[in-house]
């Protein structure tokens, strides 16, 4: 089955031909997905919308989980192979609502795509107490992948794609006090510790998933021009990021660096689709090619981080994860988590 990325160990490019630039049309061009089934959470604004395109265009049968159906419905009009459904990640029930849905229908499930995301918010909770950032775009990933592990079992070769991001960098998930209620609440480390936590979670769904034939896969999309993730973010945090000067614009090294939206989803529809990934897994992605590890004397603007590719802090996360949402994955091996 492969060795697993158990502390990076399989973080080194892989010379896919593709680079930065690339865009999602380049990077699946001649893959025919007829046949197959998507879904892509926030798969109808920014990044998500254009993968939902991409993977439509390709002949995939693509479902668009959204909390703001309407609104989705607009986005997506006119495009062919294309289903909604409603999901709320602040909403545990609305998460096992629409898988329940799904599964229902007796579908295989060939590929997940966990996109839907949200950033640099105040702070806000859930109903559980969740900090709104790590309950979005960590453990409304874990809850949605295991409700629909028996969709993806039956796929016999499902993908899993969990958007990520650089943002990882800010911070380790921090298992003492992940919700800020001992600890002053800081948007940044919240975060990236929110993306942290999704990297641990690639780390151990693939160790578990290969042995159903299902992978696993993280992605930085890279920073990315045109989208509606940053707008609840003040022009104070923006400058003290470094990206808008004392006035409020754009630095002009700043605007040079960042990709389109067709860019942007490149390394998603990479992870889900290219045969070169057909015996790996659990591995961070960038620029649709398998990132480097980052050290500690690089400078920190690529690459992932080893403390989120620790297999025993992906254990234990994996743990508190089935504790907080009350779901535990059916294992077909004992010892694929102990």
């Amino acid at each position: 089955m492969g060795q697993a990325n158990d502390q990076g160990a399989l973080q080194q490019p892989i010379g896919s031909g593709f680079d930065a630039t690339s865009t999602a049309n380049e990077v699946i061009n001649g893959i025919d997905l007829a046949g197959k089934i998507a879904i892509v959470t926030g798969g109808n604004t920014g990044i998500g919308l254009e993968t939902t395109k991409v993977l439509a265009a390709a002949g995939a049968t693509v479902i668009v989980p959204a909390r703001d159906v309407d609104k989705a419905r607009r986005n997506l009009a006119g495009i062919p192979n294309v289903e909604l459904g409603k999901i709320d990640f602040m909403d545990p029930t609305s998460i096992d609502a629409f898988a329940e849905a799904f599964i229902a229908t007796s579908r295989p499930l060939h590929l997940l795509i966990n996109n839907a995301g949200i950033m640099w918010v105040p702070l806000r909770r859930d109903s559980r107490g969740i900090e709104s950032q790590l309950a979005t775009n960590y453990l409304g990933q874990f809850q949605l992948t295991a409700r629909l592990w028996p969709a993806l079992k039956k796929a016999n070769g499902a993908r899993v794609v969990n958007v990520s991001s650089l943002g990882h960098h800010m911070a380790p998930f921090n298992v003492e006090d992940p919700n800020f209620l001992h600890r002053d609440y800081e948007t940044l480390q919240a975060y990236g510790q929110s993306k942290t936590a999704s990297n641990l979670f690639t780390l151990e769904l693939d160790n578990v998933g290969k042995l159903v034939n299902t992978r696993a896969y993280s992605v930085h999309p890279g920073s990315i021009h045109g989208t509606e993730l940053g707008r609840e973010a003040s022009q104070e945090l923006f400058q003290q990021l470094g990206f808008l000067d004392s006035e409020g614009n754009l630095l002009p090294e700043v605007a040079a660096s960042l990709k389109t939206i067709p860019q942007g989803a490149a390394t998603t529809v990479w992870c889900a689709t290219s045969p070169r990934l057909d015996h790996m897994g659990g591995v961070y992605c960038e620029d649709a090619d398998v990132a480097e590890l980052s050290l500690e004397n690089d400078g920190g603007q690529r690459g992932v981080k080893p403390y989120s590719l620790d297999p025993e802090k992906a254990k234990n996360l994996w743990t508190w994860s089935e504790q907080i949402t009350g779901i535990t994955f059916g294992y077909e091996n004992a010892t694929a988590h102990s």
